[in-house]
């Protein structure tokens, strides 16, 4: 392709960048600034941010529009010469985002509103860069929706409780402890330790979302796995989370009973998800990646250049003259 036939991919005249900015501030300014959710009293944004807390099990919420902006750089990266060739089909996309806003807007559905985000912001570059562009963005963009927390979805806990308190009183039976369960509650058969319950916030579930979130992007960052490694890496948090979790638990009773009662209740339990569960969690995302991969992950192989000294090429050819 010649110099004079490249385009670069963020070249535009500046008139259209004059419209791609006005734009953006448009949907900034009903995301933000439209306060027409929870009885008029916040806007799309607020209350997105809002509920990023421990009752919605999404306290990793504000992680999620980092590791967009970080996708949709990896996305781009290598792509800033290309033919560009702008769709009319652009729009669509971004009429669809205006349609769930008003819908939003008429039911007063935050989430709806956060769920058009995506739809407006491909919209522009499916318009502008066209579909291979737009194709390269996609995912980064409807990331965003790992960050609208689900509806009712905490009451799944109740299972992951009950799921969490047989699997800690089955591995502390493997490490010579007996322990007695009731719902989810597990006692010291002996009597050493009080009883334990396994409330919502250790069900995993929190630690399920948060780590369901990290692989997804694990696994869209892995580009050069297979798709259905991929897919493979992606579901992996939901057993790693569970097993995980299953540990973590059941390091509390066996610090209760071999080493301190007041220890494992207090420090222990509100430590453990940070010093054990997601180190052991990575570490086994780490180890299926790379039997995925067969190599160590994101790390890039160094190419091997076998160079031959020039007068000892020259006496081989000579000789093979001979």
């Amino acid at each position: 392709m010649k110099a004079t036939e490249k385009k670069l991919l963020l070249y535009l005249p500046l008139s259209h960048w004059i419209c791609i900015g006005i734009y953006l501030l448009l949907v900034f300014i009903f995301s933000n600034n439209y306060h027409g959710f929870v009885e008029g009293r916040v806007s799309a944004i607020g209350w997105l941010a809002s509920s990023w807390n421990p009752q919605t099990d999404y306290e990793h919420g504000w992680l999620i529009p980092l590791l967009c902006i970080y996708m949709l750089i990896h996305a781009l990266k290598g792509s800033a010469v290309q033919q560009i060739k702008g769709s009319m089909h652009g729009l669509w996309s971004i009429v669809l985002g205006a349609f769930l806003c008003v819908v939003a807007a008429r039911t007063q559905q935050p989430r709806i509103a956060v769920a058009a985000l995506p739809f407006l912001l491909i919209g522009p570059v499916w318009y502008y860069w066209g579909w291979h562009t737009m194709l390269k963005t996609a995912f980064p963009f409807f990331f965003l929706w790992m960050s609208i927390p689900l509806p009712g979805f905490q009451h799944a806990t109740v299972g992951m409780q009950i799921l969490s308190a047989e699997a800690a009183h089955w591995i502390a039976g493997v490490c010579g402890i007996d322990t007695i369960i009731h719902g989810t509650s597990i006692a010291s058969a002996n009597g050493d330790w009080d009883s334990f319950n396994i409330a919502g916030g250790c069900s995993g579930m929190r630690s399920l979302m948060a780590l369901f979130m990290i692989s997804i992007a694990w696994a869209y960052l892995a580009d050069k796995l297979s798709l259905w490694k991929r897919v493979l890496l992606g579901l992996s948090a939901i057993p790693l989370s569970i097993i995980g979790n299953a540990f973590r638990v059941s390091s509390i009773f066996i610090c209760a009973e071999y080493i301190n009662p007041a220890f494992a209740g207090k420090t222990w339990h509100d430590w453990s998800g940070l010093l054990f569960f997601f180190p052991a969690s990575l570490l086994g995302l780490v180890v299926l990646h790379s039997i995925l991969a067969g190599e160590i992950p994101f790390l890039k192989k160094r190419k091997v250049v076998t160079r031959r000294n020039h007068t000892q090429a020259e006496n081989t050819e000579k000789g093979d003259a001979a």
